[in-house]
């Protein structure tokens, strides 16, 4: 187990990614503290791995220091900080409203900022530690009406390596962990629209989503997971200031180029790609 005698808390930990990291942390030997807005799914994940539930918003930066207090009160230290919190709202730069650009950067960048504050004179205390900032490929490419989205996701990933470079010489180190299109309660809202919109199922949807991804196919939560305890562990002792895509190949595609092939008939990877096909680049 890799994560044996490390304590991490988890932001956004009810549910999809957070929820898979805590588990696989968990599995790994780790004490596990979790923070999220909604109580109830923060404090059965708790339950079920053996961990805390703190439920609070952490882009409240009181909230975010209790979280902190809690999680060295039942465990002793701090090792692990995994700001996962965040929220996807629509709207171009031309027209997302202020309540929405605020509550994106808030929770998506602010929050993870207060977290890593909280946390960092115990991180220190601890002799180092491992700060991963969950981002999305969304922080590389934009998709339409996201601005606050992907203004927030890019920001994040400028965060991470500001933490690096300024906490370094303590041995923290501080890595964005970067997702396509996962399966998770915020993927299946896209994938609702996308098939409500074309009269097909969800399943459909993913799987127009993701005909230009190399892979063919939408990430699991356990893979993102797995992503995130190579962060958190010491196996990637040197690894900081620096962004892991786990986007099954999308960023690599040249979309120009392969919407260029599928105009004359070619196909991608043996694969025709179908028509009326969508590719995005969120998590």
């Amino acid at each position: 187990m890799r994560l044996v005698g490390k304590v991490a808390l988890i932001s956004g930990g009810g549910s999809g990614i957070g929820a898979a990291i805590a588990r696989r942390f968990a599995a790994e030997g780790a004490k596990v503290a979790l923070t999220g807005r909604r109580p109830e799914p923060i404090q059965s994940l708790a339950e079920e791995v053996g961990g805390l539930a703190v439920p609070g918003d952490t882009s409240d930066p009181a909230h975010a220091v209790s979280a902190v207090d809690r999680t060295l009160q039942a465990f002793g230290g701090l090792d692990v900080v995994v700001a996962n919190a965040g929220v996807g709202f629509g709207g171009t730069a031309g027209d997302v409203s202020d309540d929405t650009w605020r509550a994106t950067i808030d929770i998506n960048l602010t929050g993870s900022l207060f977290l890593v504050r909280a946390a960092m004179p115990h991180l220190e205390a601890r002799g180092g530690g491992s700060i991963v900032l969950v981002s999305s490929v969304s922080g590389f490419v934009s998709s339409s009406s996201s601005a606050a989205y992907v203004a927030s996701k890019a920001a994040m990933i400028g965060l991470a390596k500001s933490i690096a470079v300024d906490f370094g010489p303590m041995d923290i180190r501080a890595n964005a962990l970067c997702p396509g299109w996962v399966h998770t309660p915020m993927g299946d809202e896209s994938m609702d629209e996308l098939a409500a919109d074309r009269g097909i199922s969800r399943g459909d949807a993913y799987r127009l989503a993701t005909a230009m991804v190399p892979l063919r196919r939408a990430a699991e939560p356990d893979e993102i997971a797995s992503c995130a305890v190579f962060l958190a562990s010491d196996e990637s002792s040197y690894v900081t200031g620096t962004t892991l895509l786990a986007d099954g190949g999308g960023m690599a595609v040249d979309v120009a180029s392969v919407a260029f092939d599928s105009l004359r008939g070619s196909s991608v990877g043996g694969s025709s790609v179908p028509e009326g096909s969508v590719w995005e680049g969120s998590s």
